[in-house]
């Protein structure tokens, strides 16, 4: 029996939560994963060999707290609950839990049931909710660690044209075109900021990001995210200048602006796009 409106919205605000919990893991332990992938190729090519270190993965070993290696119980592991019953406090030492943790699972959660609602029961609310958990996780690793993992945004692409294939979100040529164009849109501004001040201003984990926005919602959404993400980026930029003596000379992650752009443009991308033209 299929699952009503309401239902459907029910469960995804449950899976919301689950998969908000998941992407704190991977927040946290992907980077780590990818410096010690780094240091054991770094290693090969010298000839060296590296200590014996605990297995580390997205799932092993279990989560525990940071500070004193306490492991993190089912029953301390609900969202959002745990947190509140715990007063935001480790159980075993005391110490404060950071609110980054229910952050993420309840805007995980509010950004599914708002998918599911508009949307509608169907695969493209389930590829919404797909896209909005890679743009959460990218966001945050790229806050923590200026990062945007090949891991996420090359699968995150792909899927985005077979999705296209069925006109999912919008048609195939525009997809790929979307992709081609996002690439090449970063890769030419970071070469002429490179060619003219000898510096690197943005990664080419930027590049990728772009290519997989436009693979999911074509080339038609590409000028509006990059000006949606330009103006937030440059007004967080001043504003950490401002009031928080942000180095002018200390690198501020582009990704975040660019995934929020891509949730803009996964929910408004064409009816801002239109709105867009028209003025023009």
């Amino acid at each position: 029996m299929p699952l009503s409106a309401d239902g459907f919205i029910a469960v995804s605000a449950l899976l919301g939560l689950a998969i908000g919990s998941f992407l704190n893991v991977v927040i946290h332990r992907l980077p780590r994963i990818m410096e010690r992938d780094w240091a054991t190729q770094c290693a090969d090519l010298r000839g060296e060999a590296l200590p014996e270190e605990e297995p580390f993965s997205i799932v092993r070993p279990r989560s525990r707290c940071p500070h004193c290696g306490h492991q993190i119980g089912a029953l301390e592991n609900i969202p959002i609950l745990s947190y509140l019953v715990l007063g935001g406090r480790c159980k075993g030492c005391g110490k404060r839990i950071s609110w980054r943790y229910p952050l993420v699972e309840a805007l995980t959660a509010a950004l599914f049931v708002f998918a599911a609602w508009h949307f509608g029961p169907g695969i493209p609310a389930i590829a919404a909710m797909l896209f909005i958990a890679a743009m959460i996780a990218l966001t945050f690793i790229d806050f923590d660690s200026q990062l945007l993992p090949d891991s996420i945004t090359l699968p995150l692409l792909w899927v985005g044209l077979l999705l296209n294939v069925s006109a999912t979100f919008t048609d195939l040529t525009s997809a790929v075109l979307g992709a081609v164009a996002g690439y090449l849109a970063l890769w030419s501004v970071y070469w002429l900021f490179k060619l003219t001040t000898g510096k690197e201003g943005m990664g080419y984990g930027d590049f990728k990001l772009l290519a997989a926005i436009g693979a999911w919602f074509g080339w038609q959404v590409l000028p509006l995210t990059i000006l949606m993400s330009s103006l937030v980026g440059a007004l967080v930029g001043i504003a950490l200048i401002l009031l928080a003596k942000h180095g002018r000379n200390v690198p501020i992650p582009f990704g975040p602006y660019l995934a929020t752009a891509g949730i803009v443009a996964l929910f408004w991308g064409k009816a801002l796009t239109d709105a867009y033209l028209n003025v023009l």
